[in-house]
C-alpha cells in the first residue's frame, strides 16, 4: 500500500504529526511519500503533489485549504482530512485520532483490497479551446477587478434558459462542499451536502440576480460580454484569463472527490462560521 501526506505549510505541529504518522505507517510496512514542503521541513526527500494521484490513500493535515491543495493532485485518490483541533467540513479527523484513523484505512485495504469511499460533487469548466481542473468548491467567473470600474458584463443561463443578465463583479458556481466558503461570503445559501444540486451566485450584480439552486444535472453558461477582459478561477488557485465574447460552461464533472473516515457533523463544523 502507498500513502501520500500532504501537511499545512510553514507549520511546525502540522509537520511534526505527518512525521509522527509516516513514522507509524513504516513500521506496520507501508511506504510513505511527504509532499515536498513538508518533507523539506523534515530534513528528507519529497514528492510534488502532483504525482500523488498514484498512492493509495492520500492523507491531508491541517484547514481545508490543505485539503484543496491535496485533492487538486490526488485525482480520484481516497483522502483522509485531519483537522487542527477545529471540526472542519473536510477534516474530521482531530490530531489525537490521525494515527489510528490512518491505520484503520490500511488495515481496511489489506483485508479487502479496497477502501469504504464517500463521493462529494466536483464542478467541470471548459470554455473555447480550454478546459480547467475540476473544482472542490466553486468555481468564479468574474472581472479582472473588483469594484468601481472593474467587473463585467455577463449572461447566466441554465440549461439554456437566460436567468440573469447586466454588469456584476461576477458569478460563482459552487458545490454544497463550496456552499460553506466563498459563496457563504457573497452572502449565498448553505447547501446540506445531502442535496444533489449546486448554487449559482451573483457578486456585487447591478440587476437582479438572486442566488439560485440548480439540479445536479443542470448546465451553467456565464457569457463574458461586450469589451471587458475577465478570468476564470477555480478553489481560488487556478486561473484562466478569457477576452469577450466567450463562454464558460459549468456542470457537475465525473470526477468527485472520494473520501474515506468518520464524517463530521455538518452543523456541528458550522458553528466555526460564526
Amino acid at each position: 500500500m502507498q500513502v501520500a501526506i500532504v501537511a499545512q505549510r510553514d507549520n511546525d505541529r502540522t509537520a511534526g504529526l505527518a512525521a509522527d504518522i509516516r513514522d507509524r505507517l513504516r513500521e506496520a510496512g507501508v511506504s510513505v511519500w511527504l509532499d515536498d514542503a513538508t518533507a523539506g521541513r523534515l530534513g528528507v526527500d519529497g514528492r510534488a503533489v502532483e504525482e500523488f494521484g498514484a498512492a493509495d490513500l492520500v492523507v491531508s493535515i491541517g484547514g481545508d485549504g490543505t485539503f484543496l491543495f491535496a485533492a487538486h493532485g490526488a485525482g480520484d485518490v481516497p483522502i483522509l482530512g485531519v483537522n487542527l483541533g477545529e471540526v472542519g467540513f473536510l477534516n474530521p479527523v482531530r490530531p489525537g485520532e490521525a494515527v489510528d484513523a490512518v491505520l484503520a484505512q490500511v488495515r481496511q485495504f489489506r483485508a479487502e483490497g479496497s477502501l469504504r469511499t464517500r463521493s462529494r460533487p466536483r464542478l467541470a469548466t471548459r470554455g473555447d479551446g480550454w478546459t480547467l481542473p475540476p473544482a472542490v468548491n466553486e468555481v468564479v467567473v468574474q472581472g479582472r477587478r473588483r469594484g468601481h470600474g472593474g467587473g463585467a458584463e455577463l449572461t447566466v443561463r441554465i440549461d439554456g434558459s437566460e436567468y440573469a443578465r447586466g454588469h456584476a463583479d461576477g458569478v460563482l458556481v459552487a458545490t454544497p462542499t463550496g456552499s460553506t466558503a466563498y459563496n457563504l461570503s457573497e452572502d449565498g445559501p448553505l447547501i446540506h451536502p445531502g442535496v444533489s444540486g449546486f448554487v449559482v451566485t451573483g457578486m456585487a450584480a447591478t440587476r437582479g440576480m438572486p442566488p439560485l439552486v440548480v439540479d445536479a444535472r443542470s448546465t451553467v453558461s456565464v457569457s463574458v460580454d461586450e469589451g471587458t477582459p475577465a478570468v476564470v478561477v477555480v478553489d481560488g488557485r487556478i486561473r484562466e484569463p478569457v477576452d469577450p465574447p466567450t463562454e464558460v460552461t459549468v456542470e457537475i464533472g465525473d470526477d468527485p472527490i472520494r473520501t474515506v473516515g468518520p464524517t463530521s457533523d455538518f452543523f456541528e463544523a458550522l458553528e466555526k462560521l460564526d
